[in-house]
């Protein structure tokens, strides 16, 4: 299928697509603050930069876009065009996400991942249900890691 902008609109289009602060991260930052909890956002010195760093639990949360990540969910569709370079980029996203979250949990953080599908879109979860489930996690002394996606 042909692209239906220039190369020029499309590459301006891209490059406006944040990586951190996105809608899905702040919504979820939010709801956490609003029941007591601090973070830091975006640590530079742990492997992957985690969307929130909950020191006093030694946990990290991550916001993974459904595309970008490759979440097999109802947001995400392979491009169908220029193929060769999508697939590659996702794919190196997702090794490179693995490898980031073997190297936080070595270093004896427990790692949350949200994905973007739990919180926009037909099949997102409850928002109060699901802040409720991380806090949960948060507060537990064992390491365990949590995975959430939509519905």
């Amino acid at each position: 299928m042909v692209d239906i902008v220039d190369s020029l609109t499309r590459s301006r289009m891209m490059s406006g697509i944040r990586g951190k602060n996105t809608k899905p991260e702040i919504l979820l930052r939010k709801a956490l603050f609003r029941r007591g909890f601090r973070y830091k956002l975006h640590a530079q010195a742990l492997p992957g930069k985690p969307d929130l760093v909950l020191s006093k639990y030694k946990a990290v949360i991550m916001v993974h876009g459904c595309f970008w990540h490759g979440h097999q969910c109802h947001l995400f569709k392979w491009p169908s065009s220029n193929v060769d370079f999508w697939r590659q980029k996702i794919l190196d996203n997702v090794k490179r996400d693995k490898k980031c979250v073997s190297a936080l949990q070595a270093a004896g953080w427990k790692v949350g991942i949200v994905w973007e599908c739990a919180l926009k879109g037909k099949r997102k979860k409850d928002l109060a249900a699901m802040v409720e489930g991380l806090c949960v996690w948060l507060q537990q002394t064992r390491h365990s890691d949590l995975e959430i996606s939509g519905r």
